[in-house]
């Protein structure tokens, strides 16, 4: 089964990811089956989340669920099983050159997917994404015939590449697009009217190469749900508390001058962030996160994470105008406003596991795409939105 237009991710409600208030295991579990009773038909968990416990938490909620009735996207990539974890850098990918050699990697995929598999109590994913790459993931032969092999033995459908965990990655994502293209079927990325950049510079490699899109972030830290506003206030370890100060007030603004826009199509905010994503053309799915906001002292009333996902769950068929994407773009215009991860002109030295230097390779990419490292790659501190 192909990934729908609407997915649900099983970082939602803060279990095991830190935004918002968590939800206990029950609410945990109930909030999936909810998603497929109203009609969302994807899901995503990755092995690494909870350490497999939110794997396991698919497998209960889904228990009785006919398997052709949802597609289901399984992320493997850091290394749990035998890897240490690295304090808030968490878990090291299988690729570490400390871990295992290339050799290796055929051995280490067809265990984590068959431990996946088991924990989310099927026989078969319909896409198999790999999940935080470092610079080997995405360039190297070896791990992408580790992930053939598991094709080829029908543990999965499809396979894709899902950078993350912050934004960037660019030249990295395209070159995967040129030398594993025949293989790839989806990648997810960082995209929403208030971050075009730097999502929008792989839109046309996706689209040459026919590898679908699926875009996480959609809601951009929870302010197109429309219950984070000046004044909000965030738990201690939240990690929205990572973005620039003032992200929330200048982004509520940008969001109010959007607002018309998504009223003409009858859209509430989320609703309109999923719609301008899915307007373009090799975004074919969104997996927006569903925050259970902490009461809150500023007058707004936190919506439940259940209300949100009923609101995914009614996307209705709209697709944006040409004028009307460029006119949300232009207001939600954010190069520049970070540092970027992934193959980089600001770093120097030895690869880290989330940013590299630009190699001749990927200096060859941004030559062939019309990308200008030093410039649309580049921090300038322009905007905190």
């Amino acid at each position: 089964m192909n990934p729908t237009r609407t997915a649900y991710g099983t970082w939602n409600g803060g279990r095991f990811m830190h935004f918002g208030e968590p939800v206990d295991d029950a609410r945990f579990d109930a909030c999936i089956r909810l998603a497929y009773d109203k009609g969302i038909r994807t899901f995503m968990t990755a092995d690494v989340y909870g350490n497999g416990a939110a794997d396991e938490a698919i497998g209960r909620a889904l228990a009785g669920a006919p398997r052709d009735t949802y597609c289901l996207i399984a992320m493997i990539g850091h290394d749990y099983y035998g890897g240490a974890r690295d304090g808030q850098k968490g878990f090291p990918r299988f690729t570490d050159p400390r871990l295992r050699q290339p050799s290796d990697f055929a051995d280490y995929v067809r265990m984590a997917t068959e431990r996946a598999l088991e924990r989310c109590k099927t026989d078969h994913f319909d896409c198999l994404m790999l999940h935080n790459p470092d610079s080997i993931g995405y360039s190297q032969d070896s791990v992408w015939k580790a992930m053939a092999r598991v094709q080829e033995e029908k543990m999965t459908g499809l396979l894709g590449i899902a950078p993350g965990p912050a934004n960037g990655f660019t030249l990295d994502l395209i070159q995967s697009f040129e030398r594993f293209g025949p293989l790839l079927d989806w990648a997810m990325i960082i995209l929403n009217p208030l971050e075009p950049w730097p999502g929008n510079m792989a839109l046309a490699a996706a689209e040459k190469h026919d590898i679908s899109l699926i875009t996480r972030v959609v809601d951009y830290g929870g302010l197109f749900h429309d219950d984070v506003k000046p004044g909000h206030t965030f738990g201690p370890r939240d990690h929205r508390t990572f973005r620039p100060q003032g992200w929330v007030d200048a982004g509520a603004a940008k969001i109010e001058a959007m607002r018309p826009i998504a009223e003409e199509h009858g859209l509430t905010m989320l609703q309109f962030a999923c719609a301008w994503n899915l307007s373009h053309a090799p975004v074919k799915a969104v997996v927006p996160t569903l925050i259970q906001e902490f009461p809150q002292t500023n007058g707004v009333t936190a919506k439940t994470i259940e209300e949100k996902i009923g609101e995914l769950a009614a996307l209705p068929e709209v697709t944006l105008s040409a004028s009307e994407l460029a006119q949300v773009a232009e207001i939600g215009r954010n190069k520049g406003c970070m540092e970027l991860k992934g193959g980089n002109p600001a770093h120097s030295g030895d690869p880290l596991p989330d940013r590299w230097p630009l190699t001749n390779d990927l200096l060859e990419i941004a030559k062939r795409w019309k990308i200008e490292p030093a410039e649309d790659l580049a921090c300038t501190h322009g905007s905190v939105a």
